[in-house]
């Protein structure tokens, strides 16, 4: 479990500790009736009622990064309003850049996003552009939004007992890109070929998650949630916290990406705990998982069952051992 932080000592980079969030969120007046999936621990989305549906609007920050930010955010908010049921659709940014910024940077950028939500399919309709000492190098926020037609929406802590916990996408890819680019580029720790594939980890296999996210909505899924920071472990952690349950995970049956664990090798980085967009985690009744993993795979996605849900809490592995909630991203570690 992350630590409490004494009130008068500093915070270390990354997320809030999840003791002090879940205090502030306890702070938070009754939701209106229409808010059908608010703030909580370990969803990343909101859901309205509105008459056509659910609205599901997320909101994500680029801060580890400053390269390809536009694609990033984009990528990032539109996971979130996939894994909630939704297609991602419209999409605002708030864009802060330091002073010294090209007017050729500020193109790149919205080129990025602009081309980024063109394959998504969704559209750019607002948002807040900045030039501001106040960061030290672009900071692109995302919010997207899209519309569930009819009943509620998927949430992250919609599973039962029993319920079998589906990966699909291997990790850590996005930790991969960012390490090999930020940390590794021109290093000869890895191999010349794991080092290319890593620092080409955006591209392919890519970090979005949207269209199998949306397929397993079709399939039964109970829960679906994309680990981001905190990695894999740190996923899995605010998949059962979101239920109230445990999870038992077999350390065998996890996808890696080799080229990321390379990354991590290489600089004593934990893949476990490491920036894990990219990854899908989705759970399923067993009578259905079955059916759902073959037709996930057989849409191309790489998938396994690495677990399932139990009555209890926290992540433990199939010998009984845990799995550690990591204090902080191993990429935020790194960088800071």
């Amino acid at each position: 479990m992350q630590p409490v932080n004494d009130e008068g000592s500093p915070l270390a980079a990354g997320k809030i500790p999840l003791e002090l969030l879940g205090r502030l969120l306890d702070e938070l007046p009754p939701p209106p009736p229409e808010l059908l999936l608010g703030a909580r621990i370990g969803e990343d989305a909101c859901g309205i009622g509105v008459p056509e549906g659910v609205l599901i609007a997320a909101a994500d920050p680029i801060t580890l990064t400053s390269e390809d930010a536009g694609r990033l955010a984009v990528v990032a908010s539109a996971n979130d309003v996939a894994v909630s049921g939704a297609r991602p659709r419209w999409f605002l940014a708030v864009v802060l850049v330091p002073p010294g910024t090209t007017e050729r940077q500020v193109h790149e950028l919205f080129a990025s996003i602009r081309l980024t939500l063109a394959g998504l399919g969704a559209h750019l309709v607002g948002g807040h552009t900045e030039i501001t000492p106040a960061v030290t190098r672009p900071v692109v926020v995302g919010q997207m939004l899209g519309l569930a037609e009819g009943g509620r929406p998927i949430t992250t802590g919609g599973f039962a007992p029993g319920d079998v916990v589906v990966q699909v996408g291997p990790a850590p890819i996005e930790g991969a890109a960012v390490l090999a680019r930020e940390v590794l580029a021109g290093s000869k720790a890895v191999a010349e070929e794991l080092l290319a594939q890593a620092q080409a980890a955006l591209e392919q296999p890519g970090i979005s998650v949207v269209e199998p996210a949306l397929l397993a909505t079709t399939l039964g899924v109970t829960a679906l949630h994309d680990p981001t920071e905190g990695g894999l472990a740190g996923g899995l952690h605010e998949l059962a916290c979101a239920a109230g349950l445990g999870l038992v995970v077999d350390r065998r049956a996890v996808l890696w990406f080799r080229p990321g664990l390379a990354a991590c090798e290489a600089i004593g980085a934990d893949p476990w705990g490491t920036l894990a967009s990219g990854t899908l985690l989705a759970t399923f009744p067993p009578e259905t998982a079955g059916r759902a993993l073959e037709r996930l795979v057989g849409e191309g996605y790489e998938a396994a069952v690495i677990g399932r849900a139990e009555n209890g809490a926290g992540v433990r592995d199939t010998d009984g051992e845990p799995i550690d909630w990591p204090d902080r991203d191993e990429v935020a570690r790194l960088l800071a």
